[in-house]
């Protein structure tokens, strides 16, 4: 039993003893042309049997829900009852209200051949042990058996439920649970995991695929409201019923529960409805298509009364796991019940329908991305066709900087230069320029090669653009922690700039718009100011318009993780010390310190950022309107304005090439990239979602307490990683999720699926006897000093993250018989960056202590670089660029705001290209590697192969020997292993000869420095 809900959908109505089983009645499906009889006075589908035709909802010719005939579930008819049934046990499987199993899924296609869920348990034996419900039994020690014969055959939940003494155990990659008292390795198939002495154990499977859900509606739910109860306690139930009477007949809705209904899983909620006022018979129809990458026993539908703060629980509905596996679409009208299996309320139901598609069962599972792509399904934008993508690393990098490499049509991959065209960009611009970040700094400068203009910084430019003519928008995240009060100022913890920018652009016609991040009105006082003080606006966007011929203007689009401020620029070489006097004078950064210095060491910075032509940048440039119109709502007396008039009516300026006439390149032509946009972002920050909640699924939304979810993004990263078929690269600030799957602090509540996604992908891999590698760079810590207790807490969730992945996959390996073969590694590594630089002239330190981090950091001449990165590369054919870390601030949409891109070449593709694409993704992967390996290898254009991992892991240990050495050598690369040691088995520990960080100190693998927090952890997944 898991979080007190009985595994089953109703307790038995029948009392003990049994019934003797000769009495027993024969399933109603043993025999079609002998239906089970029902009572003429039930409603339809109702106690005791399912009806196997279920009508459409709600049924024809009755009204919609209507009271049950019967006093209570389980109680007899009453006297003058039609039905004849007597009070005998039933099947298991028969204990629900309503429950129907579609045949639209038991007849595949012919193109497709059905096979059971590679992670189903396996098949119980033919003799079964049965366990009746307490609320069925004298004691929960007393069980019996029926005989299993063809005239009586067992229910599928009633194999195999013996109660087994729950034990601490192990997932293995199949989906199973591995048992301590187990062999070594091994696995017990068909294991059942017991919840609670004397109630029914439930198989723990692997749901790996999709949920189709949709909850259609509840009735007779009980009134939860406070004000009602405390009204009926004092004035008493009859005379606050008669008031409610009086109330409706004046069309004056009564003050009831305000419900709505939670699906989750492991305690992971993966999906919510609307809520629905005073309303003790709620109609939802709302639909779910959710990703599930778990291992449970049961679905979990909870439904809830939701209150000014928080909600309360009313009852729920579990469905049993097993019941999901054969892929057949179940419906039916449930009991909402209580945590001790009673009702919640005489005659309260749900009405829903499930179905669990397996991953195995998408084309794109087995074969990636290819022509045909229609791209990420249910998002609000959708994919584009022919559109144009320029993909940069760091913010500059100089000519001759990386080295020549070849693509498929013969040509050099072209390595850009984000920051010098992002300032021709503007330069050019003769409508609009409008930009999105989480920082904007006026004193930045866009260029510092000694170009012309390089003296030039972001505001004096922004300025003269405005003084042309051009309207430029600045919506820039307001940083709660800076403020402007009466001549008081404050800088911020995070240093963003906020109040200095927008004071610089005061007095200009250049229009600054501070963001807060807010919670909206309609949620309580404490929700609103944990998310003004948490969580940020964390969209990088610059947006203007550029020549399209024929004195045309076209939308540009520049979308990733570089904001415009200071410590962003950097170029490949990543510099430590070299540079402070040059083109970082007057940019240093480096917040790891309590005490800076111009002496260094700088913090270098690597980043990832893209360009975007075509009519995916019409959708960055919605994003950017339906964001300020939402932020400049005005309140008080400037509402007296009616509209604010700073955007451009884009759709009405007859030179800028509408949405239509977008396209850069045509089908047919081998460079063409198709671009669909992607967001984690709610409607408190968005003006454009429909303020009707039912229509949210139309918009590909999903529902929030009192507010409406685009979080697209962690779909496109689930959906990339299930199309993976060789290889996944990832570069990211943060490596944290699927918290629900580790072996402890599952409630965390980081339960986006990525890394679970990524490491059951390897377990496929490993069982379809296929090479495969997941590569995965992060920073060496997170930015700021390692010592302090937020950075050990995320140091501590990411290594509880790898070891999750590393153990799924050795218990792969030992299933498959691999293990002395091979390890975890062999497959998933983990690698950071740092550089180190040989003593070039002074190196005498002028701090006062030379113990200080900053002092031992300076006379060891390394620095780690911070891996500012928010993308993905898979397969050489599609890639992810944008805003939004892998933790679940980025990935939920109701906390950070994030936007991101996912392109592909369709004639770039595995499907196109057999032996490999050689298009730009696959020139940037390589870029990337030679940046960070200072070379380039043949081998490297295979990195699913075992040659090319076990290179990298090498090379990345060498370079970590030297990293960590108390000699000072001149680093030629700068990948390094990530600093922890992984055994066999994918245990996860500190090195034996470095547990802290050098020179500043941290244990490497994190701690938890005080009490954990619960759900309070939020700032820190």
């Amino acid at each position: 039993m898991e979080n007190g809900n009985y595994p089953y959908p109703y307790p038995y109505p029948y009392g003990y003893p049994p019934p003797d089983p000769a009495s027993r009645p024969p399933y109603p499906h043993q025999n079609p042309y002998n239906p089970t009889p029902f009572p003429q006075s039930y409603p339809y589908a109702t106690p005791p049997y399912p009806s196997h035709g279920f009508p459409s909802y709600p049924p024809p010719n009755q009204p919609q829900y209507e009271p049950y005939p019967y006093p209570a579930y389980g109680q007899h008819p009453p006297e003058g009852s039609s039905s004849t049934q007597s009070n005998v046990y039933p099947p298991l499987e028969d204990l629900r209200l309503s429950d129907q199993t579609s045949s639209a899924m038991a007849s595949p296609s012919p193109s497709f051949h059905h096979q059971p869920a590679p992670y189903a348990m396996a098949s119980p034996s033919p003799s079964f042990h049965y366990q009746p419900s307490p609320y069925a039994m004298a004691s929960p020690s007393q069980s019996f058996s029926y005989p299993a014969s063809p005239q009586n055959p067992p229910s599928p939940y009633e194999q195999n439920t013996q109660i087994v003494q729950h034990q601490p155990s192990r997932l293995s990659s199949s989906g199973s649970f591995q048992s301590p008292s187990a062999p070594h390795g091994g696995s017990q198939q068909g294991q059942i995991v017991a919840y609670k002495p004397g109630k029914l154990s439930l198989k723990v499977l692997l749901l790996h695929g999709s949920l189709d859900v949709n909850v259609f509606a509840a009735r007779n739910l009980p009134n939860k409201d406070m004000f009602s109860k405390t009204m009926t306690d004092f004035v008493g139930p009859n005379f606050l019923r008669n008031i409610s009477g009086k109330l409706e007949q004046h069309n004056i809705p009564s003050i009831t529960s305000d419900p709505y209904v939670t699906l989750s899983i492991c305690n992971a909620v993966l999906g919510r409805t609307y809520v629905i006022s005073n309303c003790e018979n709620p109609v939802w129809n709302q639909h779910f298509y959710v990703p599930v990458a778990h291992c449970c026993s049961e679905v979990l539908f909870t439904v809830k009364d939701s209150d000014v703060v928080g909600s309360q629980l009313i009852g729920s509905v579990t469905i049993p796991a097993e019941r999901l596996c054969d892929g057949l679409k179940i419906e039916g009208v449930y009991p909402v019940l209580l945590s001790n299996g009673k009702p919640c309320r005489r005659d309260a139901s749900l009405h829903l329908s499930i179905q669990y598609i397996p991953a195995e069962r998408l084309s794109m599972y087995h074969n990636g991305v290819g022509p045909g792509y229609a791209g990420v399904p249910g998002t609000y934008f959708p994919l584009r066709k022919g559109g144009k993508i320029k993909l940069y690393q760091d913010a500059h990098v100089p000519e001759g900087c990386l080295p020549d490499i070849r693509l498929g049509n013969g040509l050099s991959y072209e390595h850009g230069r984000c920051w010098e065209d992002i300032s021709s960009a503007i330069k050019q611009a003769r409508r609009l320029v409008y930009i999105t970040g989480w920082s904007v700094y006026h004193l930045v400068r866009l260029v510092r090669d000694g170009l012309s203009g390089s003296a030039t910084t972001l505001g004096d430019l922004l300025k003269l653009k405005s003084q042309e003519g051009v309207r430029v928008l600045l919506l820039v995240w307001d940083d709660p922690t800076s403020r402007n009060i009466l001549g008081m100022r404050t800088n911020g913890l995070m240093q963003t700039h906020d109040e200095e920018t927008a004071r610089f652009f005061k007095h200009s016609s250049v229009k600054v718009l501070l963001c807060p991040r807010s919670a909206g009105k309609r949620h309580s006082w404490a929700k609103q100011q944990e998310v003004g003080a948490i969580y940020t606006h964390h969209q990088k966007t610059v947006i203007v318009d550029a020549d399209a011929g024929n004195n045309y203007r076209r939308i540009v689009a520049f979308v990733g993780g570089l904001d415009l401020c200071d410590g962003r620029y950097d170029t490949p070489e990543h510099p430590v010390f070299r540079t402070l006097k040059t083109i970082h004078k007057d940019d240093y950064h480096n917040p790891t310190f309590a005490v800076t210095t111009s002496e260094g060491p700088r913090e270098p910075w690597h980043d990832l950022h893209c360009k975007i032509e075509g009519s995916a940048a019409y959708d960055v440039l919605r994003n950017f309107e339906e964001r300020w119109v939402k932020s400049s709502k005005r309140h008080g007396i400037k509402k007296l304005k009616k509209f604010d008039d700073s955007l451009l009516m884009v759709d009405r300026i007859p030179d800028i090439i509408g949405l239509e006439g977008s396209v850069s390149h045509r089908d047919g032509d081998p460079e063409t990239w198709h671009v669909q946009i992607f967001r984690s972002i709610d409607s408190n920050s968005v003006k454009g979602f429909p303020k009707d909640p039912k229509e949210a699924t139309s918009k590909s939304l999903v529902c929030g307490k009192n507010v409406l979810i685009d979080m697209s993004i962690h779909t496109a990263y689930v959906t990339a990683i299930r199309a993976a078929q060789h290889f996944i690269y990832i570069e990211n600030q943060y490596f944290i999720g699927s918290s629900y799957n580790w072996d402890s602090y599952k409630d965390l509540g980081a339960n986006n699926l990525i890394p679970m996604e990524i490491a059951l992908k390897i377990v496929k891999k490993i069982k379809a006897n296929e090479r495969f590698s997941a590569y995965i760079v992060l920073p060496m810590w997170p930015e700021g000093d390692p010592k302090s207790q937020p950075m050990q807490r995320i140091l501590f969730w990411q290594k509880k993250t790898m070891q999750m992945m590393y153990e799924t996959v050795y218990n792969a390996l030992v299933e498959e018989g691999l293990d002395h073969k091979y390890g975890p590694q062999d497959y998933l590594n983990f690698f950071c960056l740092g550089n180190r630089e040989a003593v070039d002239g002074n190196n005498t330190c002028n701090l006062s202590s030379q113990n200080a981090p900053n002092a031992l950091s300076f006379q060891n001449r390394r620095f780690m670089i911070y891996v500012h990165s928010k993308g993905m590369i898979v397969d050489d054919e599609y890639v992810i660029v944008g805003s939004a870390n892998i933790n679940q601030r980025s990935m939920e949409g109701a906390r950070d705001t994030e936007i991101a891109m996912g392109a592909f070449q369709p004639y770039h593709s595995w499907s196109e290209k057999p032996h490999g694409p050689r298009g730009q993704v696959y020139g940037y992967r390589m870029s990337l590697w030679a940046e960070h390996l200072g070379f380039v290898e043949e081998i490297f254009s295979q990195p699913e192969s075992l040659e090319c991992t076990v290179r990298l892991r090498t090379v990345g240990e060498m370079n970590w020997a030297q990293f960590a050495s108390d000699q000072v050598t001149e680093m030629r690369g700068h990948l390094l292993k990530y600093p922890v040691m992984v055994d066999k088995t994918g245990k996860v520990s500190a090195l034996p000869d470095c547990k802290e960080f050098p020179d500043v100190g941290g244990p490497i693998v994190g701690s938890i420095i005080g009490p954990f927090l619960g759900p309070a952890e939020s700032v820190a997944i």
